[in-house]
């Protein structure tokens, strides 16, 4: 006699429970090369920082203080390119900046002599010269690789390159060991049975509620 193993987790789709009409629930994204073979229900985070970074400071110059970069000096999501510390509000030892992205865009204020603690982080003391209003300070970020930036690989709260952030739940199978992969995703207003998700090997309970709280709050897809 024959006897048939049928693996219960295989199918697409199998942790839903329910989800939004149509496709709304759902996207296409693309699984990174060198995630491996990965099962329906997966969970998955969303790559934000692409490979290697490495950042480097111009100060204003002039005797007008020097920008200490901190260590690290960047976090998730940080673009590259050039950001911009625009004194706005000078003072006698003291003043007031903004930081500018690479696109031109105000991420955040700081002070003179206190820690910024942005996607790029850095401290900009005063010297024996005080800042000027428009004086320019440049913390420059080139990212090694940032081909995978917007690709997803398996949730781990270990990692540093966004996916410690859970971010959808792969609905159907595939296998990315050597090569990037299109699949469909769980990406928005879903519930899943929390039992028969896959995880990352050796993620805790508390990591795994932790997740699926994420998830439920930022994405809607609620565990049942």
């Amino acid at each position: 006699m024959v006897t048939l193993t049928e693996d219960l987790k295989s199918g697409a789709g199998h942790y839903i429970v329910s989800e939004a009409s149509g496709y709304r629930s759902r996207e296409v994204g693309t699984i990174v090369s060198g995630a491996g073979v990965l099962k329906p229900g997966t969970v998955l985070g969303k790559i934000t920082d692409g490979g290697v970074v490495t950042v480097t400071k111009t100060d204003v110059g002039g005797g007008k203080g020097a920008l200490t970069l901190a260590d690290p000096a960047y976090g998730a999501g940080v673009k590259e390119g050039v950001y911009k510390v625009i004194l706005i509000e000078p003072a006698a030892n003291a003043g007031t900046f903004e930081v500018e992205d690479p696109d031109g865009v105000v991420i955040g204020t700081g002070t003179v002599g206190v820690a910024f603690t942005g996607v790029v982080k850095f401290t900009l003391a005063d010297g024996g010269t005080d800042f000027a209003a428009g004086d320019i300070a440049l913390v420059t970020v080139a990212i090694a690789d940032p081909a995978n930036v917007g690709k997803y690989a398996v949730h781990d709260p270990a990692a540093t390159n966004g996916a410690q952030v859970p971010a959808a739940i792969l609905y159907q199978g595939c296998d990315a060991t050597s090569e990037d992969v299109k699949r469909t995703l769980t990406a928005r207003d879903t519930e899943v049975h929390a039992a028969v998700l896959t995880w990352k090997s050796g993620m805790t309970d508390d990591q795994k509620a932790a997740a699926l709280a994420v998830l439920s709050a930022s994405h809607g897809i609620v565990a049942r």
